[in-house]
């Protein structure tokens, strides 16, 4: 029984070791028609955009207007640990978030909807499918840093 325990146990740990490391970054991020990439089925996502309630978060109400918005966003972002700042433009930022012991990478984004006065967010595991809720508790953080 010990045996087989240890197999096991070596197993897993090799599958993790072999999983670890950022990932390739989706080729598809961004905003397209005012909408953000969509989670896939997998429980590692989070979006303000999502419709399904395992997934779905709300949006943020603009505090002022766009730019002190996007500041205090970025101010946020900037004192998050292991954040990194990969893409901004007018309406838009992308981070990545990268794990301390595995080095996992999720791409954070960011959405300024200027028209209705909303942050809409997306953050999403590269790898894996259980992130064991990593996503919506970095995001609940943020949103109440906010």
């Amino acid at each position: 029984m010990k045996k087989i325990a240890l197999v096991l146990v070596l197993l897993i740990g090799a599958w993790v070791f072999f999983q670890a490391g950022p990932g390739e970054m989706p080729k598809d991020l961004g905003v397209t028609n005012q909408k953000l990439k969509d989670c896939p089925s997998s429980p590692n996502c989070v979006s303000t955009q999502a419709t399904d309630a395992d997934h779905q978060m709300d949006a943020l109400d603009f505090k002022g207007d766009l730019a002190s918005t996007k500041q205090q966003i970025m101010k946020i972002m900037g004192a998050t640990a292991r954040m990194e700042l990969k893409s901004e433009a007018t309406y838009y930022l992308h981070y990545v978030a990268t794990s301390k012991l595995m080095k996992f990478a999720d791409d954070v984004e960011f959405f300024f909807d200027h028209q209705n006065q909303k942050v809409h967010f997306r953050s999403a595991s590269r790898k894996g499918y259980s992130d064991l809720g990593v996503n919506k508790k970095r995001m609940e953080k943020i949103v109440n840093a906010y």
